[in-house]
């Protein structure tokens, strides 16, 4: 699976929550300053081209979805974060979100909890 940049991670996000749309509807649902229509059609070609979405034709137009799925990148993209930033240490990765208050100590409990009732 090949790495996605920002505007393309973006893009994606939108696919996943509308399941399927036209360019058009992608542009819609971008927040903000939105890219033009061109610009939009290539980054959602170039993620075709990475295997991340396909279409189905409807004369000129295409409609594009996710051919990979949510779950399944993230779980890509958290695995390479871990490797890249923590020495592939998810204690590492917990001591980080400790360290910058991004967890507290009630929630670490209960995610010791909830791998103690796991098992």
């Amino acid at each position: 699976m090949r790495e996605l940049t920002n505007k393309e991670e973006e893009i994606m996000k939108i696919l996943w929550e509308l399941e399927k749309a036209f360019v058009k509807e992608v542009q819609q649902a971008i927040e903000g300053d939105k890219p033009h229509y061109n610009t939009l059609s290539t980054i959602i070609r170039n993620l075709e081209e990475k295997g991340y979405v396909a279409h189905n034709a409807f004369g000129n137009t295409h409609q594009y979805y996710p051919l990979v799925k949510k779950e399944e990148y993230r779980k890509k993209f958290l695995s390479s974060a871990i490797e890249d930033y923590f020495n592939n240490s998810y204690k590492g990765l917990v001591s980080f979100f400790a360290q910058e208050r991004k967890i507290s100590v009630e929630e670490l409990k209960e995610i010791i909890d909830h791998i103690e009732n796991k098992k």
